[in-house]
């Protein structure tokens, strides 16, 4: 059985999304792997997300707020990246390293401690470390070498695995993406990749859905469901406890273009 798990009003969506999903394409493109994640602080109101809007130019998605994430790399299997340290089972390790490049690579913050356990300082902050994240965009450096440089241990536990999407077959661009809750470490400072990102902006989650529903956060239907599934706790240490250890099964929808918008079709298992 099938079911329709929501409907996005042509509004709400992110310019020319429409478009990519005309008509069943001739050949399905490969999901490539990809990593994402909702960085998360304590803000004056309760837990706050990160939203970065894509840019006009970008290839995926141009337009929508979206967490922090991409494309898994090759560099990203790095075992020294993690070296003896245990991760849970799923995902894979190389999902772990590409989301705490992301994060790094598009808000500046290094989810990493150095030896004596002290939080890695962010880009903003750090020319030094500004100059490594720039290495690592330009692809002049990985993961593994930004952190031995600096003699740090990436913060894993900062992370919990909450969520995995695969992009309907009906789209051009797809991804396999597995989707983590990151905590912003205390006193940080995030400052958004301008060659990727054309804005940032830390909100409530049900204060980001209500814009979204008022047309004014143009998002995609991952990203929707993601937060709302943080909507309602109170402090970022309670969302993720919330979702640690939390069994996570793969999601594979199809988009269905209807009057009133594009439907998200789910199998009634998932």
């Amino acid at each position: 059985m099938e079911r329709v798990g929501m409907t996005i009003p042509y509004a709400q969506l992110p310019p020319g999304f429409v478009d990519t999903i005309a008509g069943e394409p001739g050949r399905v493109a490969p999901a490539r792997p990809a990593a994402t994640a909702v960085l998360m602080r304590d803000g004056e109101h309760g837990l706050e997300a990160l939203m970065l809007r894509r840019s006009r130019s970008s290839g995926f998605v141009p337009g929508a707020y979206v967490f922090p994430g991409g494309r898994v790399d090759a560099a990203d299997s790095d075992a020294r990246i993690f070296g003896k340290a245990t991760l849970p089972a799923e995902p894979a390790p190389e999902f772990w390293a590409a989301v705490l490049r992301e994060v790094f690579e598009e808000t500046g913050v290094l989810l990493a401690r150095d030896a004596d356990g002290v939080f890695s300082p962010d880009a903003v902050t750090d020319g030094a470390l500004e100059a490594l994240r720039v290495s690592l965009l330009e692809d002049r450096r990985t993961l593994h070498d930004v952190l031995a440089e600096r003699g740090l241990e990436p913060a894993a536990d900062r992370l919990v695995y909450a969520a995995h999407w695969i992009t309907p077959a009906v789209e051009p661009r797809r991804f396999d993406t597995r989707f983590f809750l990151a905590a912003l470490p205390p006193g940080r400072t995030t400052t958004f990749e301008p060659r990727e990102m054309s804005d940032a902006v830390w909100l409530p989650p049900a204060v980001a859905l209500e814009r979204f529903a008022a047309g004014t956060l143009p998002m995609i239907f991952p990203t929707v469901r993601t937060l709302e599934s943080v909507v309602g706790f109170d402090s970022v240490e309670a969302a993720l406890g919330a979702f640690r250890g939390r069994a996570v099964r793969p999601l594979l929808p199809r988009l269905v273009r209807t009057p009133d918008g594009v439907s998200l079709v789910l199998d009634d298992e998932d």
